[in-house]
């Protein structure tokens, strides 16, 4: 069982997670924050679940979860200043947080692969989705849901990348309530990093990134497309360099290594 008084106890953020809405179940954590009519809009706001109905990743692609047993969460962002018209490099610094996060409580070694998933050993312990809705043509409030597997063991279904979890990386049971606070302290100063040096966030993103120069496939729908993962550009986009030495960038895709 969550103990929001053992988490709250470890938060140590100034905004990030200060509103903080537990549910037992969700169809989707990221759904309940875009709905304008569920009425959240205070900035930071962190909507939690111990099981979601209806959870989902990129691509529409379901996200199972064991309940009771993982971190299921949404981070709100309605201010203006942290909202950002690229999401990318705000998926790297979610990644980042995680990233960081399991460094520090686990001392696991992390990969991050493009563009957001957080890895252990070539293993997905960590996925990330950001939404967003709009008023006009200005983003009004984003949003970044993330699943991370903490003491899973078991995982039902097919998988592009194995899954894997902190419990079977330690192999000890880990404290949700830490690390779900290390992850959010994590990122509201990574948060204000990407505001204020966009750089640092991209530095430290592709250092822990294994893949930058490694032959990878693209897939995008029904296209796949063949390169060298040559690096990622300042926006965060992934630039691929073909057999003519020709370099396209690309938005989005699933990446595998050749």
């Amino acid at each position: 069982m969550f103990s929001f008084e053992s988490f709250d106890i470890k938060l140590d953020t100034e905004f990030i997670g200060r509103n903080f809405v537990f549910s037992e179940e969700a169809d989707s954590t990221n759904s309940v924050l875009l709905d304008k009519g569920n009425k959240y809009t205070i900035n930071g706001t962190v909507f939690y679940t111990e099981k979601q109905l209806k959870g989902r990743g990129r691509k529409n692609r379901p996200w199972y979860s064991a309940k009771e047993l993982n971190l299921l969460f949404s981070i709100l962002l309605s201010n203006k200043k942290y909202i950002t018209e690229n999401p990318v490099l705000l998926n790297f610094a979610a990644s980042l947080a995680v990233g960081n996060a399991l460094e520090n409580l686990y001392q696991l070694k992390v990969e991050l692969k493009w563009p957001n998933d957080v890895l252990i050993d070539g293993k997905k312990l960590c996925g990330i989705l950001i939404e967003s809705t709009s008023e006009g043509n200005k983003i009004d409030r984003l949003v970044i849901g993330l699943g991370i597997n903490v003491n899973q063991t078991m995982f039902q279904g097919s998988y592009s990348i194995p899954p894997t979890s902190v419990k079977l990386e330690i192999n000890e049971n880990a404290e949700r309530e830490r690390l779900l606070a290390e992850v959010l302290n994590n990122f509201e100063e990574l948060l204000l990093v990407l505001i204020e040096s966009p750089e640092n966030i991209l530095k430290d993103w592709k250092q822990r990134c294994s893949m930058i120069g490694d032959k990878i496939s693209i897939t995008e729908g029904e296209e796949v497309k063949y390169g060298i993962f040559e690096d990622v550009d300042e926006n965060g986009f992934l630039l691929l360099k073909d057999n003519n030495d020709r370099i396209e960038k690309i938005h989005c895709g699933d990446v595998s290594l050749r």
